[in-house]
């Protein structure tokens, strides 16, 4: 819906309308809120219940749970189910972020005794679960229309969109006390009533960051250990109020390195840049596709995307997989898909075979190496920078070498490895391809097209 490749534009856009303008304070000295390991360690899965089944309903995530947990899944985010406005709505279906009314249920997408029971059995399998919410803006005919005063006005006193490309909505006024106390009491209601585990939250930068803290504190009282994910990349929602949010910058230059307009040396440039921005401590949701974009598969190309994956579960972040990525689906699901019924193709696995297996073998890899979910990012220099990546995890009493070739040419050469003695290869063979049977005698590596390498070392306790 909202186009996250032109975040930065947006951002620019936003800043230059006073009205909608908020101070963002320096807090790259201050620390991060601290995280518990459910969302550090977390493996995010992030579900369109539209398109994610033939039924097209919560019944039918449901009955993939399994699945999913033997992905490797931890976190399940449910993008909104509420019902969708039917006026000024685009597509057939709507956008699930067009709100008509935060209190109910779409019926297309069951009842609400349909999502308690998606969530006790996912929590039967040992999975958290997080609900989509869209505070930012609701539908044009939704109930909250009944209060003008809860809506931004013009000067010729009109309601108005948040910015003009977002013409199905209608943005709300967070000036006013009675919205705030509204939307506190709705994120409550859903925490009790469903025994959710926390929320996703849509433009999360949009709304105030002195609305979304004490929002937090309302929350935890109810539910000390609530997650709270923002789509957002603004520092200061991470101090408080968040436990993670988008890597957006990370995300448009990596896409920026596949399709060969930038080196692969810009991944460090962003994260070392985002490392200074961001509060001590903070943590970021990694990606390479969402409902938003165009699909990694059809961006980047089959080797390309796995490649892109491997990145996002051995950087520092949480990693997480949309809708049928595990399959190598290629349905897509941004604008103009997002406003219809396009279901995943999961037949498709047929044709795609390594997919699945890449993933859980990555999802094992990470559950396997502490070092990948807790330790310190080092990047490592290497001899071709503008092909290849390469940095170490350390901690918790192993240091790891992470190698990837982002791009469609074998790589040989060296790598910065402190030595080399003791780095065992930890590569997982279903992570490797096929026919790959490549040497190395650290520092010297190869590494084939878009190939991945991991390597292990012990450290003394």
């Amino acid at each position: 819906m909202h186009r996250p490749l032109l975040w930065i534009a947006l951002v620019a856009l936003l800043a230059a309308a006073p009205a909608r303008a908020q101070a963002r304070p320096d807090v790259s000295q201050l620390d991060a809120r601290p995280l518990s390991p459910s969302v550090r360690d977390a493996l995010v899965y992030e579900v369109f219940p539209r398109a994610f089944s033939v039924r097209g309903d919560l019944n039918g995530v449901t009955a993939r749970l399994d699945e999913l947990r033997d992905l490797g899944v931890t976190l399940v985010w449910l993008m909104p189910v509420h019902e969708i406005s039917a006026l000024k709505r685009k597509g057939t279906l709507g956008s699930p972020y067009a709100a008509r009314d935060y209190y109910s249920i779409d019926p297309a997408l069951g009842t609400a005794e349909d999502l308690k029971r998606l969530v006790r059995e996912a929590h039967a399998r040992g999975l958290k679960v997080i609900l989509d919410v869209a505070l930012n803006h609701t539908g044009w005919d939704s109930v909250l229309m009944r209060r003008p005063s809860f809506y931004t006005h013009d000067a010729q006193g009109r309601i108005v969109p948040p910015v003009p490309d977002w013409a199905d909505v209608a943005d709300l006024n967070y000036d006013q006390p009675e919205l705030r106390a509204y939307m506190t009491r709705l994120l409550l209601h859903w925490l009790r009533e469903f025994e959710l585990d926390g929320f996703r939250c849509d433009v999360a930068f949009m709304v105030p960051t002195d609305f979304w803290e004490p929002a937090r504190a309302a929350l935890e009282q109810v539910k000390p250990d609530v997650i709270l994910l923002a789509e957002a990349a603004e520092p200061d929602l991470l101090v408080k109020a968040f436990d993670f949010d988008y890597a957006w910058p990370f995300h448009a230059a990596l896409t920026d390195v596949l399709q060969g307009r930038a080196p692969a040396s810009e991944l460090r440039a962003v994260w070392e840049r985002e490392r200074a921005r961001f509060p001590k401590g903070a943590r970021h949701m990694l990606f390479s596709d969402n409902h938003d974009e165009r699909r990694a598969i059809g961006r980047f190309g089959e080797g390309a995307a796995l490649l892109a994956s491997a990145l996002v579960f051995t950087l520092d972040g949480v990693p997480m997989l949309y809708n049928g990525m595990e399959v190598g689906d290629t349905t897509e699901s941004g604008a103009p898909a997002l406003f219809e019924r396009l279901p995943i193709f999961w037949p498709v696995a047929e044709r795609r075979a390594r997919f699945r297996p890449f993933y859980q073998a990555l999802a094992a890899l990470r559950r396997e190496h502490p070092a990948l979910r807790q330790g310190d990012v080092v990047w490592l220099h290497n001899s071709d920078e503008a092909r290849i990546a390469t940095f170490a995890r350390r901690g918790a009493g192993e240091d790891l070498l992470v190698a990837l070739n982002l791009s469609n040419r074998p790589f040989v050469g060296m790598v910065e490895a402190a030595g080399g003695e003791g780095l065992i290869e930890i590569t997982p063979a279903a992570v490797r391809a096929a026919a790959a049977d490549l040497p190395a005698a650290l520092p010297a590596l190869s590494l084939e097209a878009w190939g991945v390498r991991v390597f292990r070392r012990a450290r003394p306790q």
